[in-house]
């Protein structure tokens, strides 16, 4: 557009001088006493320039009028300029992990007028990581909760100090502020939830979060069944005091962690603690049934009752399946003790340690020549439980 703007002029000053070529006429300037007579060209030439020196004496006088404007804003661009250097210095040094690098970067961003709320929360993360966490706070502050998303950067932040610092509750409370601003199924979030969660033992809400992230297939599936048979174990254990409960949570227990030897082993403990053998027998029988587990069956013989005779004859038939295990013919040999069968007891006992010798057994050994009135073999019996035990210290 300029360039034929300047063709069109250049055009019409040629047919001006052209015309003033073919034209003979002045111009007379009359300013008494004086007079003044110049050719027309002449004059419009002289026009002409003092037009371009005028144009060019107000653009000059425009700039100069304009030059601390100018400056300023330059610096200000390039202070920004050096500012958003200094804020990418402190990100690629933050997850290179030279974290006493990334909190200077970043604090020289802010000293240069970078407004990002990214800086304070990348200066106070390297400072968490340096555990100086009076500087942490302080950065903390500074974050503009005003600014899209940063608010968000803010609080998962403060989570995580709280969660690296064992402090369950204030980073429930943060992510509580999360959801409330409106960020909901925020997967960075539910992580730290769970591990919130996991910290303060809140077992039902462990299940929830694993479920979310499930769904949301922000978790590995092995990672999942793992924290939820954890859940589970946790809330076998933790109702061993309330038989009532104890029951209720081991019948609302998914079938597949009932068939996992360590949730029924654990339920087992609970119920032998409450004294309710029945129930201890029957979760170990219907497991050992199902699929054999040479430490499970240890338990079995845990809890000693009136109905040790029936207990016997189970173990008697899973040893026809199983008589290689010395776990069973330990569990054997104590009840067959109990029982005072003490001859049946000595064969079991035996042949346990024959096959892998244990403390507890020459323990029981020790504790049957004791009712048989064998001191001198109590005493060599208790003996060799004591090395064994000594040795697996």
């Amino acid at each position: 557009m300029k360039f034929l703007v300047w063709l069109l002029g250049l055009f019409s000053l040629a047919v001006a001088l052209k015309l003033a070529a073919h034209n003979p006429g002045y111009v007379l300037l009359v300013y008494p006493p004086y007079r003044i007579e110049v050719s027309l060209t002449l004059f419009l030439l002289m026009m002409l320039a003092l037009l371009v020196l005028g144009y060019f004496t107000v653009r000059l006088a425009l700039s100069a009028i304009r030059l601390p404007a100018y400056v300023r804003q330059f610096r200000i661009e390039r202070a920004h300029s050096k500012g958003r250097l200094a804020m990418m210095e402190a990100l690629g040094a933050f997850f290179e992990g030279r974290f006493a690098v990334a909190e200077k970067a970043a604090v020289r961003a802010m000293e240069l007028g970078e407004n990002s709320g990214l800086n304070p929360v990348i200066a106070a993360r390297a400072a968490h990581e340096l555990r100086e966490f009076e500087r942490r706070d302080d950065y903390l502050v500074k974050v503009d909760n005003e600014a899209a998303g940063v608010s968000t950067m803010r609080l998962m932040a403060q989570a995580k100090f709280n969660l690296d610092q064992h402090q369950p509750q204030a980073a429930l409370q943060s992510l509580k502020e999360l959801r409330e601003s409106g960020v909901k199924g925020h997967v960075g979030a539910l992580h730290l939830e769970l591990r919130a969660q996991q910290q303060a033992r809140n077992w039902d809400a462990i299940l929830d979060v694993v479920d979310q992230l499930e769904k949301r297939s922000a978790m590995d599936s092995v990672a999942v069944a793992q924290v939820r048979q954890q859940a589970w174990l946790e809330k076998i254990r933790a109702h061993t005091l309330d038989a009532s409960a104890l029951l209720s949570i081991w019948k609302s227990t998914p079938s597949e962690f009932k068939r996992r030897p360590k949730v029924v082993a654990a339920a087992a403990r609970a119920f032998i603690h409450q004294g309710d053998c029945r129930n201890a027998r029957q979760i170990i029988t219907d497991r050992l049934n199902a699929s054999w587990d040479s430490d499970l069956v240890m338990l079995y013989g845990e809890c000693l009752s009136g109905e040790a005779g029936s207990q016997i004859e189970q173990a008697e038939r899973w040893l026809k399946q199983h008589p290689e295990d010395a776990g069973l013919l330990l569990v054997l040999g104590k009840l067959c003790l109990h029982q005072e069968l003490w001859s049946k007891a000595q064969n079991y006992l035996d042949a346990s340690n024959s096959i892998l010798p244990s403390s507890a057994a020459y323990t029981a050994l020790g504790h049957l020549s004791e009712k048989l009135q064998q001191s001198g073999e109590a005493f060599k019996y208790f003996q060799k439980a004591m090395a064994l035990a000594q040795g697996h210290k």
